[in-house]
């Protein structure tokens, strides 16, 4: 059912309301003032269609949690219990009285995540990219020229390693067994766990001939009750059997990969995953997915920020990064001049002046200086991943991926508007302070020159 408009309870009427009760000068209470609600509110009604059931969560409720969620680095339990014990979020979710009871179970924020998709989550970044002109700290034009570079955003898997992914294979093949009644001569419960801490144990002594050995033995009682189940997986009920057969396709490609192929899986929940070098020396490969990411140049505003799966070229996702970057900020148009690095080595677009770092060729002295800026790009990055929640995504699957990566980016954004309100408001205090005292010094001197006259 459709959203609807939370009308005041009867005990409410006799109570203060919350703009009564707040510094209405708290940057979280401007930063709601300069939010386009009825635009996202317009954006997630779509996403309702039938008449009946109970009414929906309020809009709002759900966008300013997700906000929060992802400018406080906070997990889906974290928000909403803080939500309880903060009035200034209560403020910024549309509440007009003081809350006491949890607004909603922390699972409909999984729930509302795929009901909106990417194209929802698209919508609260380019809200925060006009709040963020509405506050002043972007001009129309910052966006005629971006910086663009890619990342990696990790994913929420354990370390890769044979045994693991062995162990957690079989234990899975025997869940399934024993929850559709499938009988197996044996399940090894009791062996194949110590197999695997003992090839872990060899590993780490650096005996990798009893290693391999052991990660061997294991691989065929693996391959024994994999055997097992695909054999039985006919007499499933369709729904189950499609599930069973796709373990079995994931637990088979874990059995038979080698070392050296491309096409490895490194999480039996989470097949998206890929291995990403980026040439770090303190993380030389990273387990996730690729991201892009585009930021104003002065402001270091983000402005664009997609997932790319299949670990793509930089230089091919260029072009869809900039497409992304208008559609956001509301001008159909792809930004005049984007910075990059020479990872970037080969892109052209049509009507896109494309600045490299290292280049020489026709550059001025003001070219420079932008393509000098690209490195700002940088600690944007770094606050990103340590701040807010790109270091480590939680969601499952690509769509998990896509929602994620562009919340990282909204949240940034309001980090941001927050910095400069605050900044405002102590600007604005020290003035009023410093004013203060003038008009004290100068009725004290009034008074002193009149206490003379007489």
């Amino acid at each position: 059912m459709k959203p609807h408009e939370r009308s005041p309870q009867t005990d409410e009427l006799f109570r203060s309301r919350l703009d009564e009760q707040l510094n209405m000068r708290h940057p979280l209470v401007r930063l709601a003032a300069l939010m386009n609600w009825p635009e996202i509110e317009r954006s997630f009604s779509v996403h309702f269609t039938s008449g009946r059931g109970r009414p929906a969560l309020s809009p709002r409720l759900v966008a300013g949690l997700l906000y929060l969620q992802h400018v406080s680095d906070a997990s889906d339990e974290a928000v909403v219990n803080t939500w309880l014990e903060n009035p200034y979020w209560q403020f910024f979710c549309g509440e007009q009285y003081l809350q006491t009871e949890l607004p909603i179970d922390p699972s409909s924020l999984t729930r509302w995540r795929k009901r909106i998709g990417e194209e929802g989550v698209e919508t609260l970044l380019a809200v925060t990219i006009e709040a963020a002109r509405a506050a002043g700290l972007i001009k129309c034009s910052s966006i005629d020229t971006v910086i663009v570079d890619t990342t990696v955003m990790p994913k929420a898997v354990a370390h890769p390693t044979d045994s693991k992914l062995l162990e957690r294979s079989r234990q899975h093949l025997v869940k399934l067994a024993k929850d559709n009644g499938i009988g197996l001569p044996q399940n090894y419960n009791r062996q194949a766990p110590r197999m695997a801490a003992q090839a872990a144990r060899y590993a780490h002594a650096r005996q990798f001939q009893r290693m391999r050995k052991t990660i061997k033995a294991l691989r065929v009682r693996v391959g024994r009750v994999h055997r097992e189940i695909a054999r039985k997986v006919g007499e499933l009920p369709g729904q189950m059997q499609a599930k069973a057969k796709d373990l079995l396709a994931r637990t088979g490609r874990i059995l038979t990969q080698k070392t050296k192929d491309k096409k490895k899986l490194y999480a039996l929940h989470a097949p998206e995953v890929e291995c990403i070098s980026k040439g770090k020396a303190r993380t030389p490969y990273e387990l996730g997915v690729k991201v892009s990411l585009a930021t104003t140049l002065k402001e270091g505003l983000v402005v664009g920020c997609r997932s790319m799966p299949g670990n793509p070229y930089d230089g091919h996702t260029l072009d869809e990064t900039l497409e992304q970057v208008g559609i956001l900020c509301g001008t159909d148009k792809k930004p005049h001049t984007a910075i990059v690095d020479k990872g970037y080595k080969g892109a052209c677009i049509e009507g896109v002046r494309i600045l490299m770092s290292g280049q020489k060729r026709g550059i001025t002295k003001r070219l420079k200086a932008m393509i000098k800026r690209r490195s700002a790009i940088e600690p944007t990055i770094g606050h990103m991943k340590m701040d807010g929640r790109l270091g480590r995504n939680p969601l499952k699957g690509a769509l998990g991926d896509a929602i994620h990566a562009v919340m990282c980016g909204a949240g940034h954004n309001l980090r941001l508007i927050l910095a400069a309100l605050r900044l405002y408001c102590a600007r604005f205090l020290r003035t009023l302070e410093t004013g203060i005292c003038w008009l004290l010094a100068f009725a004290f001197s009034v008074i002193q020159n009149s206490a003379l006259a007489r």
